[in-house]
């Protein structure tokens, strides 16, 4: 039953810091908030929300210590830098998002498949000239 029950306390947290990161999106959609606290909500959500990791996950422990440390220390400066009150609201709003069901945006899915697609293939192209000896010196 331990075991069970720090599950679930991990599942309420990170379904926390999902609504938590998607009231930041909002609040960075809002115009009563700065521009630099826009500029840093929307680096620090593109981050939370992006595959593409500043260390890459496959590398033992280190590779999730930017995903533990780096997006809550974000998550933290970023609420300091939006007004209290476009918190409240955003954060309501991200609550009643979440209980009606995920939110879907198709448009940043397509953006980040393409971005994948893209240095996908530019990898591949470059693999590719390296075997068949097109990058001697």
């Amino acid at each position: 039953m331990a075991f069970e029950e720090k599950l679930r306390k991990l599942k309420t947290a990170a379904d926390r810091m999902k609504a938590e990161i998607f009231a930041l999106y909002l609040a960075a959609r809002d115009p009563r908030t700065s521009w630099y606290a826009r500029l840093l909500v929307a680096a620090i959500v593109a981050y939370a929300l992006s595959p593409i990791d500043l260390i890459p996950d496959f590398i033992p422990v280190v590779g999730y210590l930017d995903d533990l440390v780096l997006v809550p220390i974000g998550i933290v400066f970023a609420i300091k830098l939006v007004p209290e009150s476009v918190l409240v609201e955003c954060r309501a709003r991200a609550q009643a998002t979440f209980q009606s069901g995920q939110p879907v945006s198709w448009t940043a899915g397509a953006i980040v498949v393409s971005i994948w697609l893209v240095v996908s293939s530019v990898v591949v192209w470059w693999m590719f000239g390296i075997f068949n000896g097109d990058n001697d010196p």
